[in-house]
């Protein structure tokens, strides 16, 4: 019972932070519509996820390479197939939102968007991982809402990108939040732990950066409506789809 209750529990800050991100546009319909299309594709973009797993474990048992090294082989296994991919996945989800919408999205809405895909993907996760898991992990990932602040990295630098025509933002923000997420991943595995017990602060203060980056997508949200410079459409309605092709 104590356990259904952590997970329950561990939903509402995803939950909350949906909500609250829906309604930084109380009064457009479109856009509230946008992001609950968003959470929705959010959700679904698991599935590659699971699939590539699937098929890269078979690969490794195949190879041999889990045997030859555990440190390399998890390294590899959080930054590759964990990390690289889950963020790859939902950036293409991202990028297939901002390509069949009509919406005039903003800065601001870039960095929500791709925040609320990340919110959609810890939903999944967390039903996953709280599989076997113990009550405290429950309920550390739900406060922490890693994906949430991975997203808004991705997002953020996504729409300085655009806004001021430096790709470079872009892959930056990427990258940022890629390799964010492969040390959290490879922080928190045995293997890494085994080196040395205090390294066990290394998974501490990176969860407490998922915090800090949540904390720092509401001050900049709530900011930013007050700015046209985060609030102006990136690109005319009728140009949005040709530039989701060429970007």
């Amino acid at each position: 019972m104590i356990f259904i209750i952590a997970c329950i529990v561990s939903f509402i800050p995803y939950t909350a932070l949906f909500l609250w991100l829906r309604n930084a546009r109380k009064d457009d319909t479109e856009y509230r519509k946008l992001c609950v299309r968003t959470l929705g594709h959010g959700v679904f973009c698991v599935l590659p996820v699971i699939l590539f797993s699937g098929v890269s474990y078979i690969v490794v048992r195949l190879t041999g390479l889990h045997n030859s090294n555990q440190l390399l082989y998890q390294a590899l296994y959080t930054f590759i197939v964990l990390a690289l991919m889950e963020e790859l996945a939902k950036y293409m989800v991202f990028r297939r939102v901002l390509k069949k919408t009509s919406y005039r999205y903003s800065w601001m809405d870039t960095a929500i968007l791709m925040t609320i895909v990340g919110i959609g993907f810890g939903f999944i996760e967390a039903i996953i991982y709280a599989i076997g898991a113990s009550v405290p992990v429950v309920l550390v990932r739900g406060i922490c809402l890693p994906h949430a602040g991975y997203g808004f990295i991705v997002g953020y630098f996504y729409g300085k990108s655009v806004k001021h025509g430096k790709p470079v933002y872009k892959w930056g923000g990427f990258l940022i939040s890629w390799l964010l997420h492969g040390l959290y991943d490879f922080s928190l595995s045995e293997e890494f732990i085994a080196l040395n017990d205090n390294l066990v602060v290394v998974a501490l203060l990176l969860a407490l950066l998922d915090i800090i980056l949540v904390i720092r997508l509401i001050v900049f949200v709530i900011k930013a409506k007050k700015s046209e410079k985060y609030t102006e459409a990136l690109f005319e309605k009728t140009d949005a789809s040709e530039d989701a092709k060429t970007t």
